[in-house]
């Protein structure tokens, strides 16, 4: 062979050497911040970013970029790897595992305290990708669950709790779902929609679930359901109105019209330490009983402690053990029904001296 063609085909193959030398350098330069700054995953991570470089099967190329996200979130590296999830979802749109990579930027975004940024991800995958199940679990149940914990309106709660009744109503507390649905319906002013998932919240029997700021779930969800069902023809225009009518009855003696003034849902009579949630188990007092012998006292005056919302009217002389009742009064708070929100009732009945 001629040195002159001898000396080209391998100037040609250096050349090509060369070159391939030189991308794989500016690569590797391109990569550096997946590892630069880590300690313990250091070696570990430049090894997956190289085997990631020569790998094409998408399964063990999602191994690879799951392990690099995770060394990247054990250090603490978040910007790092959010630029990194990013940069592999926008480079392989067509990726079947994208919907768990946006999951893991969704969350990396939340621990730089991003919120609104995270949300916006959680959303996407919701509405953009179809469910999948990645490492037993449902990716759109975690993104549903986030969106809750950050949705900053009760109709975007509304459309989260319906979301998760109707796709994973097996995998969810129902009776919270359809508590937590009431509130934001009602919150929303939908009272119709509201009475509706408080009935069927009720309608689990569940005594027992909690919510923050409301000790007694239940019987918040009963009383109103039963307002609404209800005549509603104890209620007074004004408290005046109602305590005249009710001292009249007491002096009377007069048990009938007792018995239509006061409530006729969640009416208690209960001492001074137990809890309002106690009442549920009570069996209803029946006034008749307590109203013979000595002529029942009334007070001159409501309590002190009493507000603008509720009144207490101190009594005594009842055929009872305890034979002081403080009669408790209150301002209905019900705005699904204008005709009775803000009128009073009798809501029932504390034995013994005030605490």
């Amino acid at each position: 062979m001629p040195p002159v063609i001898l000396f080209k085909r391998f100037g040609l193959f250096a050349f090509l050497f060369c070159l391939t030398a030189f991308f794989l350098s500016c690569s590797q330069e391109q990569n550096a911040y997946l590892y630069a700054g880590l300690h313990e995953h250091k070696n570990e991570q430049k090894t997956l970013v190289s085997l990631l470089q020569q790998v094409q099967e998408v399964p063990i190329r999602f191994a690879l970029i799951d392990k690099i996200a995770s060394n990247l979130q054990a250090e603490q590296k978040t910007k790092s790897l959010a630029v990194f999830l990013q940069s592999v979802i926008d480079a392989e749109p067509a990726n079947p595992y994208n919907p768990y990579f946006l999951l893991r930027l969704a969350a990396a975004y939340r621990n730089i305290q991003e919120d609104t940024i995270a949300a916006y991800y959680f959303e996407y995958i919701v509405q953009n990708y179809t469910d999948m199940q990645v490492n037993g679990q449902s990716i759109h149940l975690v993104c549903l669950k986030n969106l809750i914990e950050l949705s900053g309106t009760h109709a975007k709660s509304i459309v989260y709790y319906s979301r998760l009744l109707a796709d994973f109503y097996d995998e969810i507390d129902p009776a919270q779902a359809y508590f937590m649905l009431a509130q934001a319906y009602e919150k929303q002013g939908e009272w119709q929609q509201a009475i509706q998932a408080y009935t069927q919240f009720l309608n689990l029997h569940r005594f027992d679930v909690i919510i923050p700021g409301i000790p007694d779930s239940y019987g918040y969800a009963r009383k109103i359901v039963d307002y609404n069902a209800s005549t509603k023809n104890w209620t007074f225009n004004t408290l005046d109105e109602l305590i005249k009518t009710v001292k009249t009855a007491i002096r009377a003696r007069d048990y009938t019209t007792l018995e239509r003034c006061r409530s006729k849902v969640n009416f208690f009579a209960m001492s001074w330490k137990q809890e309002i949630s106690d009442t549920q188990q009570q069996s209803d007092v029946n006034l008749r009983n307590f109203m013979y012998g000595s002529a029942i006292s009334i007070a001159s005056e409501l309590d002190p402690s009493s507000t603008p919302y509720e009144a207490y009217l101190r009594t005594a002389g009842w055929s009872q053990y305890i034979r002081t009742w403080y009669l408790y009064f209150r301002k209905i708070n019900f705005p699904a029904d204008p005709a009775i929100h803000g009128r009073w009732e009798w809501a029932g009945i504390y034995y013994g001296e005030k605490i």
